[in-house]
């Protein structure tokens, strides 16, 4: 949950399954190969001069990557939010981040007990949202949406949807007591692992959250995992920031924030959501679909604009004109910023441990 690459034809890329993984192996392999041979050339002309960078751990599992870290939206609400006077509410959400706080990898996820406040607060979330999908939802988020089987009087828990996306793409969900460090969170992509709350948000406004909640997670991120495409442009932000410098990681954020969170797709003459800040938000989807918003087409290696929290709805999206060509792009981006042989031990690595 984070709030705030890999290149060549990306029609030649060799998808291999394998025991529910999707690699991009022979690309990958002659691409770091070529990358790593001009890295080389280039790091002998410019080493008299060149600064010398941090050298930061790459982590070499996901146990390595702390959950902890968390920036904001624990206990302590904003005067702002909705459920910053209400006691009971901002106690039980620190319970149920304490549940994420002592998850072990490997364990089972804790299973919540959601009271009956927050399973009527996800059945309207669900309720009014599925009335917007079929119109504004991307063709790949409405195919894999019915395999969740989503149900207004059952809030799902966050172990039986990892379940069934470890079975479709590989990819696990990993529990979070609040908004994550997004180095730690970027770093956990790279792992197919996304991190997810498992808190509702306040019940005095159904369609309204200032912060992720499990509503957000489970609706707007968890079907689009289930497509292997997605999961490749994902995963290439989370392997770019294995070794990404501080100012990269800002600005990986912002590509996650404008793709995973906020991005668009076109099918034939019409532009679909598939961000989740989008398809979990009724008003987002509808806002998005009205025309008033500019639509760009996505680069990843131009300045990003600035990240919009709190000021209503984006003023502009920007486009892929597909998931594979997206991964694309975000592969070539990764593969600017980070030596080759880490990415290539990096797959390879998740390849073995299957």
């Amino acid at each position: 949950m984070l709030t705030q690459s890999f290149a060549g034809p990306i029609n030649s890329f060799p998808f291999v399954r394998r025991h529910g993984k999707f690699c991009q192996r022979n690309i990958l392999q002659k691409q770091c190969t070529h990358t790593a041979r001009v890295q080389r050339q280039v790091t002998t002309a410019t080493a008299a001069t060149a600064p010398v960078p941090v050298v930061r751990p790459v982590p070499r599992s996901l146990s390595e990557i702390d959950n902890g870290k968390i920036l904001g939206f624990g206990a302590d609400l904003a005067k702002d939010h909705p459920g910053y006077g209400d006691e009971q509410y901002k106690q039980r959400r620190v319970s149920i981040a304490e549940l994420a706080r002592g998850h072990q990898v490997g364990e089972p996820i804790h299973r919540v007990q959601y009271t009956a406040d927050e399973i009527k607060t996800w059945g309207t979330v669900l309720r009014e949202l599925t009335k917007l999908y079929p119109q504004h939802a991307c063709q790949e988020f409405q195919r894999n949406f019915p395999m969740f089987n989503f149900r207004q009087h059952e809030v799902p828990q966050l172990e039986d949807m990892s379940s069934i996306l470890k079975s479709a793409t590989g990819w696990q969900i990993r529990p979070v007591a609040g908004l994550l460090h997004p180095r730690d969170f970027l770093n956990g992509l790279a792992f197919r692992t996304f991190h997810s709350t498992q808190y509702v948000r306040h019940h005095s406004q159904p369609m309204y959250t200032p912060e992720p909640d499990v509503c957000h997670e489970l609706l707007g991120h968890v079907p689009m995992l289930a497509d292997p495409a997605y999961c490749d442009l994902v995963q290439n932000i989370g392997v770019a920031s294995l070794t990404a410098d501080e100012k990269q990681i800002w600005h990986l954020t912002k590509l996650y924030w404008f793709t995973v969170e906020f991005g668009v797709v076109r099918e034939g003459d019409q532009i679909k959501g598939f961000g989740a800040g989008v398809l979990s938000s009724y008003g987002e989807l509808q806002h998005m679909a009205s025309g008033k918003a500019k639509m760009v087409d996505f680069d990843p290696f131009v300045p990003q604009p600035k990240m919009s929290y709190k000021d209503g709805y984006q003023k502009q999206y920007f486009v892929l004109s597909s998931f594979q060509e997206g991964a694309k792009q975000l592969l070539d981006y990764c593969l600017s910023i980070t030596d080759p042989e880490v990415v290539k031990e990096h797959m390879n690595s998740l390849d073995k441990t299957g």
